[in-house]
């Protein structure tokens, strides 16, 4: 049996452009802790390898919880000076490039702080068995998404936003059933972060688990 386990790639690069209130979410307080800081603790839990992938503007948010050797900070401007490319697609992409000896990824987005370990390590076990497989509650797709090492050439390819979409599309994906709504909450709005306030099990109705499969 492979004694490596795969890495998780939990994703902090992103702007929180929908998130209206004062802040970015993942510096919001939920539960006396930060949202960032929640969903490291939950990961950190797994057992698994870590990396967060973040941005200049938030590199100071997670120097707080990991050493240096866990993140990676995208560059705000490329060689020529230009603004460097954004998106989740090049947030995987990097993150992939970076922990390349690993042999499979789990990707996971900063904002959901409720995905438990168990959760994480049961998706990891089934990258062990098939290309992809990401977390299913009651029949609804959520995060993380994992990707095995075989595709390693495609997820270093994904640019822009457009996520995990394409490699969805061409590769069998496995659902992994999870006792764990917390695979379908983010804090992605205002309303999201009070919801979870009020009741911390309950996703929103609307939550089909859509940016696994988009980006």
């Amino acid at each position: 049996m492979n004694q490596r386990r795969p890495a998780v790639v939990v994703l902090a690069a992103g702007r929180g452009q929908r998130f209206r209130g004062e802040g970015h979410k993942l510096e919001q307080v939920l539960n006396g802790d930060t949202v960032l800081a929640l969903t490291l603790r939950q990961t950190m839990a797994s057992g698994l390898p870590m990396l967060v992938v973040t941005s200049t503007a938030l590199a100071p948010l997670v120097r707080r919880h990991v050493a240096s050797r866990d993140m990676l900070v995208l560059p705000d401007q490329d060689r020529l000076g230009r603004p460097a490319p954004l998106g989740m697609g090049h947030s995987i992409a990097a993150g992939v490039a970076a922990t390349g000896d690993a042999p499979g990824w789990l990707i996971l987005p900063a904002d959901m702080p409720m995905v438990r370990p168990s959760t994480l390590a049961a998706v990891a076990d089934a990258i062990e068995r098939d290309p992809i497989a990401y977390a299913q509650h009651r029949g609804r797709r959520g995060h993380p998404v994992g990707f095995n090492a075989e595709l390693f050439s495609e997820l270093t390819g994904l640019q822009g936003d457009e996520g995990a979409r394409r490699l969805l599309a061409r590769y069998p994906a496995q659902a992994v059933d999870v006792d764990d709504p917390g695979v379908l909450i983010d804090v992605d709005t205002v309303e999201d972060l009070q919801r979870l306030k009020v009741d911390p099990s309950m996703p929103r109705p609307s939550d089909l688990g859509l940016r696994t499969f988009g980006g």
